[in-house]
């Protein structure tokens, strides 16, 4: 079994700084991203993962649930290539 990935919906969230829990750069941000959008975005990108009901332990008034993605690469590349589909989906 692959490594796991932990994400959440506000890692890509462009109306939060970096310090309430963005993890891209805005210019790959997209507003209020949503668990659906996420998964959207990883079923494009052909990777396997799962829908957990855990929320963010900063943000858990939120209730905006989790995905763990099977990842070989870093967390990093995980997120940009995420956001990179995100942002194309809304256009």
């Amino acid at each position: 079994m692959s490594p796991e990935r932990i994400l959440y919906p506000c890692y890509f969230d462009a109306s939060l700084l970096r310090r309430e829990g963005r993890r891209v750069p805005r210019t790959l941000a997209m507003k209020s991203p949503t668990l659906s959008d996420l998964e959207a975005a990883l079923k494009k990108m052909k990777v396997p993962y799962r829908v957990e009901e855990h929320h963010h332990p900063a943000r858990w008034a939120e209730r905006e649930g989790r995905i763990a993605v099977e990842w070989e690469e870093s967390k990093e590349d995980l997120l940009r290539t995420v956001a990179r589909h995100l942002t194309a989906r809304r256009k």
